[in-house]
């Protein structure tokens, strides 16, 4: 039942999260899509990237606001409602600020449908947990767990949107051309904006304290850090004067 909570599928759609996690880390290429979509079989449908990166986020919001709406009395109540909150923050950004700013290039429609399920059911699933599982004592929200975890996950997600900005000014409207980010994190790593989302769900993971969320925050942390890592290797080939001490992932160490 909907207002019930349900362990089995829970525990299932987590173990499949971590699973997915680590079969990107085994898969050791980058999926075809932005600096990649070269690689794509010509004739392949593409959608604007506006409109892709809007479709595919919207569930992640759409889902959780949802079941959060139905709820009685306040979404500053229980920590589990705070918590989902937070989610939706973020997701409110994805689908309706950065899908509205970014300038990449078309994206494949094969991606997108995958994109949708995946953020379907990862919204469910977050959401579900909170709102019907978990079960945190009256002190959480003076537990050294809830403090860090938010303040790294406001954090992480500081990083994300700033790096994103500067992402989105190396582009004029129209152009799908690479330049080397420079500024912020960029200066130390490629992958800033990667790095800021993985902090967000590392510490999004710390807060809820719950195997859904570090299952999401390990995928996240497999799939983003990919990424990172080729596009690092990317910019290294496609420019000479890339600068050589700017790591992929980690400042100063990977």
């Amino acid at each position: 039942m909907p207002g019930q909570c349900q362990q089995s599928p829970v525990l299932a759609g987590s173990a499949t999260l971590a699973t997915l996690g680590a079969l990107i880390l085994c898969l050791q290429r980058p999926l075809s899509y932005g600096k990649y979509s070269e690689t794509l079989t010509p004739g392949v449908t593409c959608l604007p990237a506006r409109a892709a990166w809007f479709l595919q986020e919207l569930p992640s919001f759409a889902v959780p606001a949802g079941i959060l709406a139905w709820q009685p009395g306040s979404v500053f109540g229980p920590p589990g409602t705070v918590l989902l909150g937070l989610f939706c923050a973020h997701y409110f950004h994805r689908t309706f600020v950065y899908s509205l700013l970014t300038r990449g290039r078309p994206f494949p429609a094969v991606y997108l449908f995958r994109g949708i399920i995946f953020c379907t059911a990862n919204g469910f699933l977050q959401a579900h947990y909170l709102i019907y599982c978990a079960e945190y004592p009256e002190e959480w929200y003076t537990d050294i767990r809830f403090s860090l975890g938010v303040f790294l996950f406001i954090l992480g997600m500081g990083i994300n949107i700033h790096s994103d900005y500067i992402l989105f000014q190396l582009r004029k409207p129209g152009e799908i051309t690479y330049r080397i980010p420079q500024g912020g994190l960029f200066t130390y790593v490629s992958g800033a904006n990667f790095l800021g989302e993985i902090i967000e769900w590392l510490g999004y993971a710390l807060a809820t304290w719950s195997f859904p969320a570090f299952a999401f925050a390990f995928f996240s942390l497999c799939f983003l850090g990919m990424r990172a890592f080729y596009h690092h290797r990317y910019y290294l080939k496609m420019f000479e004067d890339y600068p050589k001490s700017r790591k992929a992932l980690i400042p100063f160490i990977f």
